[in-house]
Formats: structure tokens, sequence, C-alpha cells
């Protein structure tokens, strides 16, 4: 058996997946939980929960973190862990592998089948090519895979925290105003559930739209504001959230074709994370792939760059349980 995890500051998920052959394991984990990471003391004392009840003989284990992962050691943001894949190694007597999580979803990309993505642009794929992903969830993170005459290999980044760059007269302005307040403007800072409600600030205080008192007492409430920005969006019923929900949309496209430059990704970009699927109807409906493929002289280089959005919610758990495995293998 297989040991992978999706490690975060807010829920930790562990699964078991059984191996299926030399180059395999079964694509459905036979045991799956999730935990509230910040109610254990440490990562082991998760696994301990999770693996109490079950009398399995690990082969390998593998876990994707929410943060750079360095010398096989990471720390979560919002939790007080260190977590060191040498001290779990000695626990479960297996090998086993940090990567960051980007790093765990792109591992999983060369083996999505059709109904683990959606297709907004189907492309014309390079074979062999370079693919990227960028995953806007709470943060903003960013991969990409190569081909090493065998096989896809896959690289983090830390990207999202790379300085914004705007595209339109009311990206910089949403600059301007951020960079008064922040210093440093990352994408992460305006491309994902914290950015969310960075740029509903920016237009609410534009002074071009009104904020109506209940949900800007339903905002001062809650603990999140991202759901409630993104579904009255869905809505229609208020402009705010709908522009905001519009020019966030607008700045993943941007991105998703500066990252798509990047690496040069003629084999396609997969847009992964929490927040695309939910907003499904949105993208397609958008200016998203517009601002994807407008890039100069390498416009008709963009249009042949396959486009897709990963909806299963498993990924970052299969893309562990590959490196399990392969690390298994070695």
């Amino acid at each position: 058996m297989l040991l992978a995890g999706d490690i975060g500051g807010t829920k930790t998920v562990l699964a078991l997946f059984q191996e299926s052959g030399a180059a395999d394991f079964e694509h459905a984990p036979t045991r799956k939980a999730v935990f509230p990471s910040d109610e254990f003391p440490s990562l082991e004392a998760i696994i301990t929960e999770f693996l109490r009840e079950s009398h399995v003989q690990l082969s390998g284990a593998s876990f994707g973190v929410a943060g750079p992962v360095v010398n096989q050691q990471a720390e979560i943001t919002n939790l007080s862990w260190v977590i060191d894949a040498r001290s779990i190694s000695d626990a479960l007597g297996v090998n086993t592998i940090l990567l960051n999580d980007l790093e765990s979803i792109a591992n999983a990309v060369p083996h999505l089948e059709a109904g683990d993505l959606v297709t907004l642009h189907a492309g014309e794929p390079e074979p062999h090519g370079a693919k990227a992903v960028i995953a806007p969830g709470t943060g903003l993170g960013e991969a990409f895979l190569v081909w090493d005459g065998q096989r896809y290999e896959s690289y983090p980044s830390e990207g999202g925290h790379a300085a914004f760059a705007p595209t339109s007269f009311r990206q910089i302005d949403l600059l301007s105003y951020w960079l008064q307040r922040l210093g440093h403007v990352s994408y992460e800072r305006l491309c994902s559930g914290i950015g969310i409600p960075n740029i509903y600030q920016y237009l609410r205080d534009c002074g071009d739209y009104e904020e109506p008192l209940w949900l800007r007492e339903e905002l001062a409430a809650a603990e999140d504001r991202t759901p409630i920005i993104a579904n009255t969006a869905k809505s229609g019923d208020v402009a705010l959230c709908v522009d905001t929900l519009q020019l966030f949309m607008e700045i993943l496209g941007g991105e998703a074709a500066n990252l798509a430059l990047k690496v040069l990704s003629t084999g396609g970009i997969y847009i992964g994370g929490g927040i695309p699927p939910r907003i499904l109807p949105q993208l397609q409906a958008s200016r998203f792939m517009d601002l994807f493929w407008e890039k100069g002289r390498f416009s008709e280089m963009m249009y042949k760059i396959p486009v897709y959005i990963i909806r299963n919610p498993d990924v970052a758990l299969f893309g562990a349980a590959y490196e399990a495995l392969k690390a298994a293998q070695n």
C-alpha cells in the first residue's frame, strides 16, 4: 500500500492506494480521511490516527505540502509544524518523500483522464511539449513539467509570489491602490482566495459601485469573505461582486499566459486549485481565453496551447501517490 497526503494549514487529507503493478496503482484510494490540521500537534500524530485501524503493509509514503520543501523539511503556513521526511520515514519504516503541493498536482497531470478535466481550449498540443500548472486556491501556486526522454518530470516554483504586472488601465489602478498599502504586490495578492477580497476592496473604494448594507454586514462577520463574494457574483445581483470576479478571471488569464510563455508549455496548461471548478460557467463566458491569447507577436503560438481546468478534487493526492510509487520502485 502507498500512503499519500495533501497537507495544508486548514486541513490534512490522507489516503491509502493499492499498488496494481510495477508502473501504476489503483486510481481510486482504498481509504481516505480528512483531518483538521490545527487540532493535531504534528503530521505524525495525524498519520498515527489514520493508520490506527488499518493493518496494512506500506511500501512508500509521500506528502504534498503547502509551502517550499528544503532538504526534505517543510513548514506549513498558519501551523507550528515542522515536517521532516526523515523522522516520518523512521516512524513508518518506509521511504518518505515531501514535495510542494503544486509539484504534487503536476505529478498527476500526465495520468489525468478525460473525466478529470474540462477543456477550455483544445489547441494543438506538441508531443512531449512542456506542461504548466497554475492553481488559484487560498494562495496561488505554479509548477511545470518537462519530458526527460521517458516520462514527464515535475518541478515546483514560487511564481505566484512574482510581482503583479497589470495589462489594462483598471489593473494599473488596482496595482497603484495596493502598492500604497503593501509595497510588494504579488500575483497571489490578487489572483487567489486571498486576492478576491483585495480586488473587491479596491473596487468598493474607487467609488464607482454601491455596496449593499446586507452584503457589508455579511462580509464583516465572515472569517472567509471569498465564497460570499464569488457566490454573490454568480447570482449576478450585485455589480460590485460581478466585476470583482470578472477582474479576477482577467488577471488569471494574463498570468496563465505568462507562465505558459515562461516555460514554453506547448504541451498544455492545466488550471487547478479550488476556485476554477466552482466558477467554471463564469470562466467559460469570460474574456479569460482572449486574454490568454493576446500576447502580441506570440499570439499565434499561444492559440495552439491547450488549456484545461482540473476538476478532480483529489489530484494532489494522486500526485503524491505517484511520487511514493516512483520512490518505492527505486
